[in-house]
């Protein structure tokens, strides 16, 4: 059977069509934002990718479906070509939920920030429990050669998003997934494209809680009142709850999993879940790779999901401590004339304040951090945070913004940043005015950290190789 994907360059379709290649499908594709790392993933793995969305692309081989991507509409010429000849087609989510999911034990990690990080946390811990897990995760991951494949049990991880599943179906993707095992990492206002208000995706997590078995679990931080709201809706299984202390707390006081951090950036902590079958549950110490709270946090989470098919604590722990982290969450591109760059898939003020937060932690005094940020969301373009943009980057001791396009006329970034007088804030019209900038501004000892959903035109290895002229 042949199947043709429309976005195959998004995260989540371009893993899917890695499953559907294993399933034994042929598998095609078509987009018009084709960057690394997903591009180059495809690549490797043979599937073909054709450049935008010409109706020729499924008329000289015509495929027996056509998997439509959410980023795709009415409007769009391979849609209206679909429609016009009637040919069979599907949602992402639709078809991960016929041909993937069904007998399988589905873990789901939920929430506005952290998914990625932590399904891939999660898949981890199970391939070192030797569980041998089937995987979606929208991202390339470090420990894992591939974003997705089926596995050979029956336990499957997948990032569960809230976003709508196609321009015909305008349901959250995750409702497709029917998880056994459930992570909701946090909720804030987001995707403001498609949700009105926060009540509007708090209905759609609960439409998630309650598909949720009363077998099952359900975990979720105990600080986070939007979720609270959720479960107060209704919830019909047992549910488990995680924090993150301070420092000089007891881990074993709390009645949830706790951790507390060791060192200020994250990389050193310790946790306790709760007794579990009458037992007792010793500390565990963690020394990673990772840093920040925030992923102390979704590394509780994972630990609980975990513990739910049968991972003891300890086994987690061990697999933790050799968690690599997956591309573009803090990924260090390298080091060229003393200057460090980083690649974050920050699309939220919260996320880019815990990302520089985490990155400040390790720096020392003497050390700048500069946040080079694309506000590229669709929720951030509409001007939704605009309020609390200047705050976000407090950490940085430089924050360059790439100015939006005509797309994005309801954001004044001038107006949300620059009011305050703060001369370490600067609005660019353009990504080669801040890479001219940058080669005259960095110094060696400087952390870059350019936060971006999407590919910013290739700034990262642009100023690479920018700063290696200098050692020519």
């Amino acid at each position: 059977m042949h199947i043709h994907i429309l976005g195959i360059c998004g995260t989540f379709m371009g893993s899917l069509a890695l499953i559907a290649r294993e399933l034994g499908f042929r598998v095609s594709g078509s987009d018009t934002n084709v960057y690394p790392p997903m591009s180059t993933q495809l690549a490797r793995e043979g599937i073909r990718v054709q450049e935008g969305y010409d109706p020729g692309h499924l008329e000289a081989e015509a495929p027996d479906l056509v998997v439509i991507g959410n980023a795709l509409s009415r409007g769009n010429p391979a849609v209206e070509h679909v429609l016009n000849r009637g040919m069979a087609y599907c949602s992402g989510p639709e078809w991960l939920a016929r041909h993937v999911l069904p007998g399988r034990w589905v873990l789901a990690v939920a929430g506005t920030h952290g998914k990625t990080s932590t399904s891939a946390m999660l898949a981890w811990i199970l391939e070192y429990a030797g569980m041998a897990p089937g995987y979606l995760i929208g991202c390339v991951l470090q420990n894992f050669p591939l974003s997705a494949r089926l596995g050979e049990t029956p336990f499957f991880v997948v990032e569960a998003d809230e976003y709508d599943s196609a321009f015909f179906d305008k349901r959250s993707k995750f409702v497709h997934y029917h998880p056994r095992t459930l992570v909701l990492n946090n909720l804030e206002y987001d995707h403001a494209d498609i949700f009105p208000d926060l009540a509007a995706i708090q209905r759609q997590f609960n439409h998630l809680l309650r598909t949720v078995p009363s077998e099952g679990l359900v975990v979720l931080p105990c600080d986070d009142a939007n979720l609270d709201a959720v479960l107060e809706q209704g919830c019909w299984t047992p549910v488990e709850r995680f924090d993150l202390t301070g420092a000089d707390a007891d881990p074993g006081g709390a009645s949830g999993a706790v951790a507390r951090l060791d060192s200020a950036d994250g990389s050193r902590f310790r946790f306790r879940l709760p007794a579990n079958g009458g037992n007792q549950e010793p500390e565990h110490e963690i020394r990673w790779h990772q840093s920040g709270s925030h992923n102390v946090r979704n590394a509780l989470a994972a630990v609980l999901a975990a513990r739910h098919v049968g991972v003891a604590p300890a086994v987690a722990a061990e697999a933790l401590a050799q968690f690599r982290g997956v591309k573009r969450r803090m990924e260090c591109l390298g080091e060229v004339a003393g200057v460090t760059v980083y690649d974050d898939f920050a699309h939220h003020p919260t996320a880019i304040a815990l990302t520089l937060e985490a990155a400040r932690a390790r720096l020392t005094a003497d050390e700048r951090l500069i946040a080079v940020i694309e506000p590229r969301s669709n929720t951030m373009k509409m001007g939704v945070h605009r309020d609390v943009l200047a705050e976000a980057c407090q950490a940085a001791d430089m924050s360059l913004w790439l100015r939006p396009g005509d797309d994005a006329a309801s954001l004044d970034l001038e107006a949300a940043l620059l009011q305050g007088g703060d001369d370490r804030v600067r609005v660019l019209p353009s990504s080669e005015e801040i890479l001219q900038l940058l080669q005259e501004e960095c110094l060696a000892g400087d952390t870059v950290i350019i936060m971006s959903n999407g590919g910013f035109d290739g700034i990262h290895q642009r100023l690479l190789q920018a700063l290696g002229s200098r050692l020519e």
